[in-house]
This record gives structure tokens, C-alpha cells and sequence, in this order.
């Protein structure tokens, strides 16, 4: 069941992301063919980022698995008959090397987006300069709640359910399970878990500080 809920979840959201391409080269192509950065009226520039080396290498299986799919999309036609350039460079799950690697998809590459680039500290560097530059930042892969920002950070679109919800069901279920259990948390200090933190605070209430 729990696969099949987020082979579900993978399939909403390709086809949601489908949509979004259908929608930015359609109507207005032909009535003046002219387009944003990244599409021609036979190309679709996609951008990603991914760990393929370095210490979330594991993570990296995720690219190829894009990259893969993507190709049997344009081995179908492509997206109303343009078909995908998608381009993955890795980062090695380093924030410095994400900004090298978005600026040369940006700037050099000249993408229509940036897709499912993964990694919570690797994504936030690069945040500000996506919604600087308006190139979309688009199904971030990591469950930060920053990403829900669109008064301050418009082109940047989340994706899975935040640290925050995920961390109540925890509190929840320890609550009504282990009610006199002691909890230690052991977290590492970035935006990634401490959302986490304020999950279980928000559930427990002022027994965070007593347990």
C-alpha cells in the first residue's frame, strides 16, 4: 500500500509538471512564435540537480530515474511534439557547488526551469537567485516548509509534505502509544530538521520541555 501511495504521488506530480509544459508552449506559440529561455518549437530545456557523488550519492539513483523517464516521454513524441532536453549536473550534495551548477544551467545552459533538484541546504542556496533571475524552481526535492513561501519567494515551488506535518505524526503517534516514554532528539542545525523540531513542539505543547 505504502508503495503504491507514492508510486500515486509520482505519477500526480509528472503529470501535473506535464501540464505546466503543455501550458508555457502552447496557445501563444503559434500565434507568435516566440518563447521564454529554454523553448523552441522543438526543444524543452529542463535543468536538475542531483548528489551523484559525494555523501548522498544514494540519492543520485533518483536523476537517473528522471532522466530515464524523460527519454520514453520523448521517445512518445514529447510535449505537444517538442521533446526534452533534460540536463542533470551533480553538486556532490554541496551548497557551493548547487549555485556553480545552477548558474551554468541558467546562464550558460539557459533552461526554461530547474527540476526536483534535491537537498535541502542545496536548494536554499540557490533560492534567491532563481527568484532573482525568474527561472522556475520548480517541485523542490526536500520537505523544508520554506518552500511555501510565495510572498517572498514566488518562482519556488515545493513538492512532498513538509518536516513540520511529518514530525506530528510522530508526536501523535507517540503520544497515544507511549505517553510515559522519554523522548531525546539528537538534530543537526539547519532549516531541513529544524522543522522537525517544531512539529514535535507543536504537538507536545509544553511537554517538549519536561520529557
Amino acid at each position: 500500500m505504502k508503495r503504491c501511495a507514492k508510486d500515486l504521488i509520482k505519477t500526480l506530480g509528472l503529470l501535473a509538471f506535464s501540464g505546466l509544459l503543455i501550458a508555457a508552449v502552447s496557445a501563444p506559440a503559434a500565434a507568435q512564435k516566440k518563447y521564454e529561455p529554454g523553448v523552441s518549437d522543438t526543444e524543452i530545456k529542463i535543468g536538475n540537480i542531483m548528489p551523484y557523488s559525494g555523501p548522498a550519492s544514494a540519492y543520485g539513483i533518483i536523476g537517473k530515474t528522471m532522466s530515464a523517464y524523460f527519454r520514453m516521454i520523448n521517445d512518445n513524441g514529447g510535449v505537444n511534439g517538442r521533446k526534452i532536453n533534460f540536463i542533470s549536473y551533480d553538486d556532490a550534495y554541496s551548497p557551493p557547488k548547487t549555485v556553480e551548477q545552477a548558474r551554468k544551467l541558467v546562464e550558460s545552459d539557459e533552461v526554461f526551469l530547474i527540476f526536483a533538484s534535491l537537498g535541502t541546504a542545496s536548494n536554499a542556496a540557490i533560492q534567491k537567485y532563481m527568484n532573482t533571475m525568474k527561472v522556475p524552481q520548480l517541485f523542490v526535492a526536500t520537505g523544508a516548509s520554506r518552500w511555501g513561501d510565495p510572498e517572498h519567494f514566488p518562482w519556488t515551488i515545493g513538492w512532498q509534505p513538509n518536516y513540520r506535518a511529518e514530525a506530528r505524526i510522530y508526536a501523535t503517534y507517540i503520544l497515544q502509544h507511549h505517553p510515559a516514554a522519554k523522548l531525546g532528539i539528537l538534530y543537526q542545525n539547519d532549516d531541513c530538521v529544524k522543522d522537525y523540531v517544531v512539529g514535535l513542539k507543536y504537538v507536545l505543547s509544553n511537554r517538549y520541555d519536561t520529557w
